[in-house]
């Protein structure tokens, strides 16, 4: 639910680039917080307490403080924290917490922006909220990453790279597993541990998802994008578009473009 929020995040301008220190036991509440906020606490500890759930601000735990939520926060431990501040029209009531492998990499990331925005000029600002949007990607891939199985992972990425790049395209189990060096049965069965479906079903939901992201746009008919999508025809389009989405692609350009 966290990476479909913050997937959704559309940063409009970055506020503030801070590094502040709290001494323990300063204690402190919010109502309805106006703007997001990233923190890394990386000396010490803080303890963050919404909705009744309490949250641990360290090296190992960057925090994200929602536009709207409320919350009490308690310095456990004092020391030196990291935190940009910036705005998006979206709103979310909870904290979230992103545990971290690597804090001290998180942090390098917030000084350089910090030290960035000390030369300002008229690209400041475009390059806070680019380098703001990298920070949320380093941390929703880092969450991603600790789901899956390293090693099996690096086995099928050959594959992936490949679906990537050649997805218009006929794809065989059996060409697939050439590339990454398995047996067929073997890859298909690693394949599907490793991303949750088999390869041809993969490869069919990246098609449809590029489809879905064409139709959104004012320069291709339904005809072109099944044809720039490698289908046979726009029948075959169509039936595996509705299996997939739930709607034929006429219905979901129409819901589009009138706004639903």
């Amino acid at each position: 639910m966290r990476k479909n929020i913050l997937s959704d995040l559309i940063i409009t301008k970055v506020f503030s680039v801070s590094t502040m220190y709290t001494q323990a036991g300063y204690f402190n509440q919010r109502k309805e917080r106006p703007r997001w906020a990233i923190i890394i606490k990386y000396e010490g500890e803080t303890e963050y307490i919404s909705k009744g759930i309490s949250y641990l601000s360290n090296i190992g735990h960057a925090v994200i403080l929602p536009r709207a939520c409320s919350y009490e926060w308690r310095c456990l431990r004092g020391g030196h924290y990291a935190v940009i501040e910036f705005d998006s029209p979206l709103s979310y009531d909870d904290i979230i917490v992103f545990p971290i492998k690597n804090g001290q990499k998180l942090l390098e990331a917030i000084k350089r922006l910090e030290a960035n925005r000390t030369h300002a000029d008229e690209l400041t600002q475009l390059e806070s909220i680019k380098d703001t949007d990298n920070i949320l990607f380093m941390l929703i891939r880092a969450e991603s990453k600790k789901y899956l199985p390293s090693q099996k992972k690096e086995k099928i990425d050959p594959a992936l790279d490949y679906i990537a790049e050649h997805y218009t395209e006929s794809i065989r189990n059996d060409e697939l597993a050439r590339i990454t060096g398995l047996s067929t049965v073997y890859f298909r069965r690693l394949f599907s541990e490793v991303v949750g479906q088999p390869p041809i079903d993969y490869i069919s939901s990246v098609r449809i998802n590029k489809a879905k992201e064409m139709l959104e746009s004012d320069f291709s008919s339904i005809t072109d994008v099944a044809a720039a999508l490698g289908y046979r025809n726009i029948y075959d389009f169509s039936r595996t578009f509705k299996k997939q989405v739930g709607l034929s692609p006429r219905a979901f350009k129409e819901s589009i473009d009138s706004g639903n």
